[in-house]
């Protein structure tokens, strides 16, 4: 069972169905942190909160929150004036719809979160929901309100609980205008065949099998220093170079990605080489007049001679 300090408790509301839950992160982060220090003795760098009319440092417990307005006035709202806001999605998960996961921008995807049935009587509708979800291959399209403000979620099932994304409301995602190529290029088939065999030889991966590796170089060089051992080397970076050729970088990309998955390329490529270009080779020189070369008419002439003198001799004899 996954014990995580509950972020917000309330409901979900599945039409006249209410189901109390609770609600915890889904995910954590295992980013290293690091302290601001002051360079020349290490000592920590520390932010103190002061009061700007008094001109004194302020404990958490006499911080609360306000609202500036256009002319400077600071307006104080309390937690009770969020608490009691009139809207249904205060204390409550509000179900509005539900629909094919499809329809879902990835772009407006934000934190995850589970949804924790709470206490006994939750158990029964909470069940419901999800075996329901499950049924319909959709997910559950909901409004609630967390940290001071309206949201938009997604509930859908993740293994036997019910996981909830936080989404972005529409007009909050940028239209992607502008940053597409402005030249009107043109993708051969040829290309396109190639690239599909490199996604095709990359394969799938399993998730599970990927780590963070920036975290691991971080944390041996925290070692190293804390050990006062000297630091692991960076390797070399690969030698770059412009890409002249997009087919000969596809088809080395192809080759390479084979190669590293010990297939070999000549049983598996299905891709046509491309067409030797034709060098231009020096010709060889042209005989003029029918005439041979010095050095040709030369070995000729001694041939005639030798022949000469042989039959010269048979003669005689």
């Amino acid at each position: 069972m996954l014990h995580v300090r509950s972020i917000w408790n309330g409901a979900i509301s599945f039409g006249l169905v209410s189901i109390p839950i609770k609600l915890v992160n889904a995910t954590e982060s295992h980013s290293i942190s690091f302290r601001q220090i002051h360079t020349e003795d290490g000592g920590r760098i520390r932010y103190r909160k002061f009061c700007e009319l008094e001109d004194r440092e302020v404990t958490q417990g006499e911080i609360g929150k306000g609202y500036e307005d256009a002319d400077g006035t600071i307006i104080p709202i309390t937690e009770d004036d969020l608490s009691s806001l009139p809207i249904p999605t205060a204390k409550t998960i509000e179900i509005v719809a539900f629909v094919p996961a499809d329809r879902i921008d990835p772009l407006q995807m934000d934190a995850a979160y589970y949804l924790q049935a709470s206490g006994a009587p939750a158990a029964k509708p909470y069940t419901l929901l999800r075996e329901a979800l499950k049924r319909s291959n959709k997910v559950a399209i909901a409004k609630f309100a967390l940290r001071g403000r309206e949201r938009l979620g997604m509930l859908r099932v993740v293994g036997d609980a019910i996981a909830m994304h936080g989404l972005l409301w529409p007009d909050e995602v940028r239209a992607p205008e502008g940053l597409a190529p402005d030249a009107n290029v043109t993708v051969r088939d040829k290309e396109l065949d190639l690239a599909d065999a490199l996604m095709d030889t990359l394969g799938e991966v399993d998730l599970e099998d990927l780590h963070d590796e920036y975290r691991e170089a971080v944390e041996e060089v925290i070692a190293a220093k804390a050990a006062g051992e000297s630091l692991p080397q960076a390797p070399e970076p690969a030698a770059g170079g412009k890409v002249l050729d997009l087919m000969a970088a596809l088809e080395n990309s192809v080759r390479a990605a084979r190669e590293s998955r010990g297939e070999e390329a000549e049983d598996h490529a299905e891709v046509t080489s491309l067409p030797q270009r034709k060098t231009t080779s020096r010709a060889a020189p042209k005989q003029t007049g029918g005439k041979k070369s010095t050095s040709t008419a030369k070995k000729t002439a001694a041939k005639k001679t030798t022949a000469k003198k042989s039959t010269s001799r048979k003669r005689s004899a």
